[in-house]
């Protein structure tokens, strides 16, 4: 593999100037530079089989992980009896393999939540029916028997008993959109503790459990809609409408959260007793093995405790089974990273200074830990109870790679990858093999078959056909660099070159960043660049002639808790500063020209650029901003308050952001905003602005009708990209 590698960059380094290739934007955003993974991946449990969804989308096909090869049809939408679909989105497994609900004619709703209309399939009479006739569902869920499925509509919980001929009954009554939410997370639940389901059976799926979500006190944010197009909205074309949801702000009122169980023989609710201070979260409501257990966690809204519950659903009595606090705050990444065996909780931590992993009996006592403290663990893979075997990732060897590690009951770690860059894992239900993923900054994903161990079987992907297109393109190794600021903080940073660099010759640069609490854009990985797919964005403006640049400044990842944490209540102070400094440093370059620097961001990076920009130190002669937050009291409780505590406890942080240093902004500046945000409300944008004009700052800005957060559909993404690399071309 290594020699693919090297034979690959040097391809890439002796393209003659005759076949080098224009990069064009419509083919980057295309995907035609996209590299090829093995995606989809569901390892079937206490088994060395997976499956996943055919290319067609008509088939879930069942494979094994030491050969590749298919070995079992499990679903064929052209062979089922009863119901006939065309194609499926996606499916979910009953536990005992028997059965599979099948995802049809999907709707999205927000980043993770979607309605979907579902079927029932049962593998051996291959018999097809639908799971409800009165609407599409959100997250059906199996009972652990595979009886029963609950689903949630229209903002109230169903459940349908599969052997009592399908039946169906309402659970909830009370559901009622931008009022009352039943088992699945409201709005900035799902958005920043990262999930859409909230509802669960005990282990002998006797009781249904979920959370509930009083919304009604919530304040209301209304997008106005237009008719657009792809998709165009008739019912708008003469008068525009507006969908209005509750979203709250910092320091408003949140949800009022509950948590319930529903008895399925008696259909007694009661309401589960869990301590929660009456602004606390509720983010997971989760099952265990012990039928008179479930596991409900909850946090303050400071979000610096969390404490996690076992519950009986039948007498609603909770006991605290373990209590993790932080001086600053619980990162979201641990709630996701949980993980519950049967007779052990796995728990993710940074109480040492580094992310490290944690295992607890179920009385809550802990028994070891994972990590010597060395590097931060960023993903966990699986926990084999069997054997006491741990699998996760880890940023090593440093803190812009990542490997795949097993540590063992006896303390012993093992590293199961053996190059440096990027290493993503899928584990086989019985742990016997996995599928890895590796790439680094300059090669497209390789994807091989491992034994436990680490030992390769085969290579089912190399991306050759990615490799020989950019073979013919003037793609340049990315450089990695690092230098300190004038505050002594070292940082790290990548640049890509024109092809014909000279380094006699004084170039423009362009920025990019992303700057968000614990994100990293400073990767060894083909995930790099400002718009992924190894960077071919920052490659099409290194073919106008740009150098491009990305530096991880304070608040970033994979570095340690105190260093992604020193910027906690001060959101875009110290990484406004590492920016400007990276300016100033590439200023002091023999083939920078230090009076045409721009930089740009979107989202988290679109602030950090306008506060860059407006930072004093006049560095940047131009700017692009993305769907920026410009006031963090616009933006949502959850995500703000979690690294600035409420606008009542700290004035002076929410205090300095774009808007009150408008009069200092230097440089041109584009800003863009999709209409329909619903994430970063067009709010953000429509108010800097009139600071703007109000300061007597010349500005432009594009505005895309209908787009949420991430601005795509029809042309769009293509329109955006031409606009920024115009706006720079224009401008540096």
């Amino acid at each position: 593999m290594k020699k693919i590698v090297y034979l690959c960059l040097a391809a890439l380094l002796c393209i003659s100037d005759a076949a080098v290739a224009k990069f064009s934007l419509q083919d980057i955003t295309s995907g035609k530079y996209a590299a090829r993974r093995i995606g989809g991946m569901a390892p079937i449990a206490g088994t060395d089989q997976y499956a996943r969804i055919s290319d067609d989308y008509t088939q879930v096909v069942q494979y094994s992980f030491k050969t590749g090869k298919q070995t079992a049809v499990l679903f064929d939408a052209a062979n089922t009896l009863g119901e006939r679909i065309k194609q499926i989105d996606g499916y979910i497994m009953s536990p005992d393999g028997s059965r599979m609900l099948i995802q049809t004619e999907t709707e999205a709703v927000y980043r993770r939540s979607f309605k979907a209309k579902y079927y029932i399939y049962t593998l051996k009479s291959r018999r097809l029916d639908k799971l409800s006739d009165t609407g599409k569902q959100q997250v059906p869920t199996w009972s652990p028997d595979g009886t029963q499925v609950a689903f949630v509509r229209d903002n109230n919980i169903f459940l349908v008993k599969l052997l009592y001929d399908n039946a169906e009954s309402q659970v909830t009554k009370d559901g009622r959109f931008n009022e009352v939410i039943n088992g699945i997370p409201d709005w900035v639940y799902e958005e920043e503790f990262e999930y859409n389901r909230a509802l669960c059976f005990n282990a002998d799926g006797t009781q249904l459990c979920w959370v509930r979500f009083d919304e009604k006190a919530v304040s209301q944010y209304s997008l106005q809609m237009f008719c657009g197009m792809k998709p165009a909205f008739d019912q708008y074309a003469l008068y525009p409408g507006e969908y209005s949801y509750k979203y709250p702000k910092a320091g408003e009122v949140n949800s009022t959260v509950t948590a319930w169980s529903f008895d399925i023989k008696s259909r007694q609710t009661r309401q589960l007793q869990v301590p929660l201070e009456g602004d606390g979260y509720i983010p997971r409501i989760v099952s265990t093995t012990d039928p008179e257990k479930i596991l409900v966690y909850t946090m303050n809204r400071h979000q610096d405790v969390l404490n996690i519950y076992t519950v009986n659903p039948r007498s609603t009595v909770s006991q605290l089974l373990v209590k993790e606090t932080d001086k600053r705050y619980v990162n979201e990444e641990v709630l996701a990273n949980i993980i519950v065996g049967q007779t052990h909780l796995l728990l993710p931590s940074e109480r040492d200074g580094r992310m490290q992993l944690y295992i607890y009996n179920m009385n809550g006592t802990q028994e070891r830990k994972i990590g010597d403290g060395t590097y931060d663990i960023t993903a966990v893979y699986g926990f084999d109870e069997k054997t006491g075997d741990v699998y996760y990732q880890a940023a090593l060897p440093t803190a812009h790679d990542r490997q795949v590690m097993v540590t063992h009951k006896n303390g012993k770690t093992e590293r199961l990858t053996n190059q440096n860059g990027w290493n993503t894992a899928v584990f086989s239900g019985d742990y016997r093999y996995f599928v890895n993923t590796w790439s680094d900054a300059n090669t497209p994903f390789v994807v091989t078959v491992r034994t436990g161990d680490g030992k390769v079987i085969n290579t089912p992907e190399d991306n050759a056909r990615l490799r020989s297109q950019l073979a013919e393109q003037a793609v340049t190794p990315k450089e990695f660099f690092t230098f300190t600021t004038q505050e002594g903080v070292q940082l790290d940073g990548w640049m890509v070159k024109p092809a014909n660099f000279n380094p006699a010759q004084k170039y423009p640069v362009v920025m990019f960043q992303y700057s968000g609490p614990g994100s990293q854009q400073v990767v060894n990985s083909w995930n790099i660049g400002s718009m992924g797919q190894g960077g071919m964005f920052d490659y099409y403006l290194a073919e106008q002639g740009f150098i491009v640049v990305c530096v991880d400044g304070r608040g970033t990842g994979a570095r340690g808790a105190d260093f992604e944490k020193c910027i906690y209540q001060q959101l875009g102070n110290l990484e406004a500063k590492d920016q400007v400094e990276t300016a100033l440093w590439l200023g002091k370059q023999p083939y920078v020209d230090k009076n045409r620097i721009g930089i740009w961001g979107w989202s988290y990076g679109g602030f950090c650029t306008l506060m860059s920009m407006s930072e004093g130190r006049g560095v940047f002669k131009a700017g692009v901003a993305v769907a920026p937050p410009t006031n963090y009291r616009y933006y949502d409780s959850v995500y703000t308050e979690r690294y600035m505590r409420t606008p009542k406890e700290n004035p002076t942080g929410y205090a300095d952001n774009p808007m009150s240093r408008a009069g200092k902004l230097h440089g041109a500046l584009l800003l863009c905003h999709g209409l329909a945000d619903d994430n970063v409300h067009p709010q953000n944008t429509y108010e800097y602005t009139e600071a703007l004009v109000q300061a007597d700052k010349d500005f432009k800005m594009n505005v895309y009708t209908n787009r949420n957060h991430s601005i795509y559909g029809g042309n769009t993404r293509n329109h955006l990209l031409r606009q920024i690399a115009q706006f720079f071309i224009n401008e540096l």
